[in-house]
């Protein structure tokens, strides 16, 4: 059960992403004001961060789920709560990008190791993500 959520999860993070990013390329004030509201899959996140323990592998759906909830709150303070334009800024934006990175390498590799197909579709939704995001900045 843990491991369709931790799925589930994955696909509501990449879905709403790449939706964030479209959005962005035409109506960046429209996300400034409401892409607040991806923050809230710290929500469910959490539900499932507990969930987890009994899994043979909670240690490393955990190890992901912090690296998530890590994610989605540096996405938060440094959008919603500083409104910094941290792009803007190598030093801030590498390690930002290393831990983007790093929860979607989890949201992808974790999958994969239950079903070749979840992970395919992971790593195509990854694929997605990063090709949106570079044609709207």
């Amino acid at each position: 059960m843990a491991r369709r959520l931790f799925f589930l999860l994955g696909l509501a993070n990449s879905f709403l992403l790449i939706l964030i990013f479209i959005i962005r390329g035409r109506h960046l004030s429209f996300i400034e004001s409401y892409g607040w509201i991806y923050l809230l899959l710290a929500i469910p996140a959490i539900y499932v961060f507990y969930r987890v323990q009994s899994d043979q592998k909670a240690t490393q759906y955990r190890i992901f789920l912090g690296l998530f909830l890590f994610y989605l709150l540096v996405e938060g303070l440094l959008d919603f709560a500083f409104k910094t334009d941290f792009r803007a800024n190598w030093a801030v934006l590498g390690p930002y990008i290393a831990l983007y990175n790093a929860m979607n390498y989890g949201f992808i590799v974790m999958p994969w190791k239950d079903s070749r197909k979840q992970g395919i579709l992971m790593l195509a939704l990854f694929i997605l993500q990063l090709l949106v995001n570079y044609s709207t900045h």
